[in-house]
């Protein structure tokens, strides 16, 4: 036997550094969740919002407002407003037909061409860069290792909506509305929910949070047209393995994730391209329907 101990290998600075791009992926992931978890909808075009996000807060520091905190905030929101667009105008009429979950399909990758192109001809196809706000630029030293405070700054973030989204879904009135017509439309719909309002209201949550995960992000990435293809196939496997429709499940599927591509790139050549897909394929082998189930958990 050959004893090898692989621990020593993986320090603190691997831990940090897969926390934050498990932050970074779970508040894209969540947003596709809980559309799903409610809607039904697999939302193909929840990449092109992250993307959309980054460059809505890129233009609104540099040409609006001067004031990267008040960008983050005006970039989700818009970003929200193009998702409720997007559901009222061409998702809501398809709901009821007997092709629907395809017809979805189609429509929302036909948002992702659309979106891209549009990108193209507003901001170009060269890369931006978003300098990180003042008040977070510096360096914090852990386990011997430097990091940016902003990177620091996003983990405590995602944590926040994670406890935030909890405690909305579950304590307020608007949360139990969510969760009844997520477990059965017609049942809350017959007791005077307004369903399509509803639906309206979540699918700009969860294009509200892909706005705001693309506008944190951009400070820690470069923004070109070809960012939301990066994120939105790791969000699928995040959301797949914590449990379609999970909240709970998308920010533990994150931070797994994360940190198995922070690890695995020291054991296996293109470790981070290869191990989320390994990972998705172990889960659903051992719990097919991933780690937690259902709306509210």
């Amino acid at each position: 036997m050959f004893p090898i101990n692989v621990f020593p290998l993986i320090g603190v600075g691997d831990v940090v550094i897969g926390l934050s791009l498990g932050s970074r992926l779970f508040l894209i992931a969540v947003g596709l969740s809980l559309i799903f978890g409610v809607l039904g909808v697999l939302n193909f075009a929840h990449g092109a919002l992250y993307m959309l996000g980054a460059y809505f807060a890129l233009s609104a520091a540099t040409n609006l407002v001067g004031n990267f905190w008040v960008a983050l905030v005006v970039g989700a929101i818009a970003v929200g407003l193009v998702g409720a667009i997007i559901e009222v105008v061409t998702i809501r009429p398809l709901y009821d037909r007997a092709e629907s979950d395809l017809d979805q399909l189609i429509v929302t990758f036909g948002f992702v061409l659309v979106i891209h192109e549009l990108v193209r001809e507003v901001w170009g196809s060269q890369p931006y860069g978003t300098p990180v706000p003042g008040v977070l630029d510096f360096t914090v030293s852990i386990g011997g290792s430097q990091f940016t405070a902003y990177r620091l700054f996003v983990v405590v973030a995602a944590a926040a909506v994670m406890v935030g989204l909890w405690l909305f879904i579950k304590r307020t009135y608007f949360g139990a509305l969510v969760r009844g017509t997520s477990s059965d439309r017609e049942m809350a719909s017959m007791l005077g929910v307004d369903v399509p309002r509803l639906y309206t209201g979540v699918f700009f949550a969860g294009s509200f949070l892909a706005g705001l995960g693309g506008a944190l992000a951009a400070p820690m990435q470069s923004i070109s047209p070809g960012l939301g293809e990066s994120v939105i196939i790791e969000a699928f496997i995040i959301v797949v393995i914590g449990g379609l429709g999970s909240l709970s499940g998308a920010f533990v599927g994150a931070m797994f994730v994360g940190l198995l591509q922070s690890f695995g790139t020291q054991f296996i050549d293109a470790g981070s391209i290869a191990i989320p897909f390994l990972a998705m394929v172990i889960v659903l082998l051992l719990k097919p329907e991933g780690l937690f189930g259902g709306i509210g958990e």
